[in-house]
């Protein structure tokens, strides 16, 4: 695998936010689908090695395509982590065929689970809890699984918008982590106002979830493209950042990218070592090779371990 190499003026320490951001960076993942991966023409060349890759799972997608990412991925050298969406999978017997696949054509050990996008479960599971009980990801020996956490909540679980639904399905997660082998952490959506995501971290911490968290942040990219995304994901009061900026028309093109948010979790982190939060996972709306590289220039080039 080709090794990061960088021309003068694409040292990965000029212009970098500071020891703090580098420090939080480190270990930090991305999210691809299939469609977007094939716009990708050598992930080497822009990830650093070992960057751990989640494939998202689009209701729709095949499973044949998703495999065909994973494979070419893992033979790239990177540890992939396939979405497992439990509204979009029939029964179990769909599910132990998904795992055989990854684990037999991509050499896959681990996998974000979630209950997906879609509002009428299309099979027999209705939610991430139902996939972990079933015992599939532990007799297929999947080392590490992750599950989804929402720092704003979640409408589809919390219909009048609160968090008590939420909170619940985390602590019934963290108490199957603790009677489990399964090395488990939350990966988070995207949020866009470091406030918020810190007072949800030190919230669900108190009520008893140590589960570590690998929080959502959207990589750079156009805020009209970024306000589209927000609103279609369920982005909640953070979404008020976007809008602020939405407000300077001038601004409307103009790339906007996580260095506010970022920096300020990286600070918080630096002052509070024993913050939940420890790594960061990027969605690349503006595009992979675009958050690659403001990752990069901001000190998240070193090589991954992914022992979080």
């Amino acid at each position: 695998m080709a090794l990061l190499k960088f021309r003068k003026d694409d040292d990965p320490t000029a212009g970098s936010l500071g020891a703090d951001v580098e420090a939080l960076l480190e270990n930090y993942s991305i999210e691809v689908m299939p469609r977007t991966a094939e716009k990708v023409e050598d992930f080497s060349s822009i990830l650093p090695a070992g960057t751990r890759v989640y494939i998202a799972h689009i209701a729709g997608t095949p499973i044949e395509d998703m495999v065909a990412t994973a494979k070419r991925l893992t033979s790239d050298g990177f540890p992939v982590m396939p979405h497992f969406p439990a509204r979009i999978i029939k029964d179990k017997h769909t599910l132990k065929d998904w795992i055989l696949r990854y684990q037999g054509e991509a050499n896959v050990d681990q996998a974000l689970l979630l209950a997906g996008g879609v509002d009428t479960p299309q099979g027999d599971f209705h939610n991430s809890m139902q996939l972990l009980e079933c015992g599939a990801f532990d007799k297929a020996g999947f080392r590490r699984l992750h599950v989804a956490g929402h720092p704003e909540g979640n409408k589809d679980i919390d219909p009048d918008g609160g968090i008590i639904n939420v909170e619940k399905a985390l602590l019934w997660k963290q108490a199957f982590s603790d009677r489990s082998d399964a090395n488990m952490a939350i990966t988070t959506q995207f949020a866009f106002e470091a406030k918020s995501i810190i007072a949800w971290a030190n919230t669900i911490k108190v009520s008893g979830v140590n589960l570590p968290i690998h929080i959502g942040i959207a990589g750079p990219a156009k805020l009209q493209t970024m306000i589209k995304y927000a609103i279609a994901c369920g982005v909640g009061p953070s979404l008020r950042v976007l809008q602020r900026r939405a407000k300077d028309v001038t601004k409307l093109l103009v790339p906007f990218d996580p260095t506010e948010v970022i920096s300020e979790l990286a600070s918080y982190k630096r002052k509070n070592p024993d913050f939940n939060i420890t790594n960061v996972h990027f969605f690349p709306l503006g595009g992979i090779k675009i958050n690659a590289r403001w990752a990069t220039e901001n000190g998240g080039a070193k090589a991954r371990t992914n022992n979080l």
